[in-house]
């Protein structure tokens, strides 16, 4: 079955051109040309990936991957724009895309970057995780982004959740950074391996006792992180 993607992107000529080479790599694309149409268009179903541009009339990409990520789908966000200024490429994905292009763009590269997308979504998605794992002190439900501490729940991010993910594949291994780079954010998504560390960071508040002092997700020096064999429960 064809790969479902969704093209929002008010350029009707950059538009007709992406709809057929997505069609030639064996996609099935549909095209929106404003945020409200294609909030629509994702609100029926099926859609796998957006390819999202920015600058769109009426609500922004911004918004509407907001008001997407508001409803709790996590489907892959992919921003098309003339911006080039990295303060907008940071704040497309905090808003919680997942890659970002500006134009004019190599096909090969957005074509690439599409399928280092799929990758991920089907490593992600593709066996279900253990609904409930201990870390120091936080019982993980990965399903829902959540995270059970003493001082309460607090809900993960996509990537944040990924992170744990591939650190549990690998219990008790050193994963390197560009690993992770790869298998969370893909194909040219960050410029620099202190993306992880930051998000290492954040996660060790999550889990550790005493996150300056790490028991649970260590540094392995020169290589990357090493997270200590946790239990696996058997589910709420």
């Amino acid at each position: 079955m064809k790969r479902r993607i969704l093209v929002v992107e008010d350029d009707a000529h950059l538009a007709d051109g992406l709809r057929i080479n997505l069609e030639l790599e064996g996609y099935a694309p549909e095209l929106a040309d404003s945020g409200e149409q294609g909030l629509d268009i994702w609100r029926r179903g099926g859609v796998e990936l957006i390819l999202l541009d920015v600058m769109l009339p009426g609500i922004d990409g911004f918004e509407v991957c907001r008001r997407i990520r508001h409803e709790g789908d996590r489907v892959p966000i992919l921003f098309l724009t003339a911006r080039s200024a990295g303060q907008d490429r940071i704040h497309g994905l905090d808003e919680g895309g997942d890659d970002y292009i500006t134009k004019p763009f190599d096909l090969a590269e957005l074509l690439a970057r599409i399928k280092s997308l799929f990758r991920r979504q089907d490593w992600f998605r593709g066996q279900e995780p253990p609904e409930t794992i201990r870390i120091g002190r936080a019982d993980i439900n990965l399903r829902a982004y959540q995270a059970t501490t003493p001082d309460g729940t607090v809900t993960l991010k996509e990537k944040e959740a990924m992170i744990l993910r591939l650190l549990t594949e690998h219990s008790g291994e050193p994963v390197d950074r560009e690993t992770i780079l790869d298998r969370v954010w893909g194909f040219g998504a960050y410029p620099t391996t202190r993306t992880v560390d930051n998000f290492i960071l954040s996660l060790r508040k999550i889990v550790e006792e005493d996150p300056r002092k790490p028991q649970h997700i260590l540094t392995v020096h020169g290589v990357g992180y090493r997270l200590v064999p946790t239990v696996t429960g058997s589910g709420i």
